[in-house]
């Protein structure tokens, strides 16, 4: 059964190789902006900064 509420699935795109690494899930209600992190990059083998897309 689906959960039901605020919280999303989106995935978190490297700014650099455009991978789609991670996914994780945020509060649409308390964060209205898209997400930036500094994730792990197995392509680069560096960390770099990740920004939101939306999970299909």
């Amino acid at each position: 059964m689906a959960k039901k509420g605020p919280r999303k699935i989106v995935k978190l795109e490297c700014t650099e190789c455009k991978e789609r690494n991670y996914t994780t899930m945020k509060n649409d209600r308390n964060t209205t902006d898209k997400l930036e992190l500094k994730k792990y990059c197995k392509k680069q083998r560096k960390a770099t900064v990740h920004k939101e897309v939306k999970a299909s």
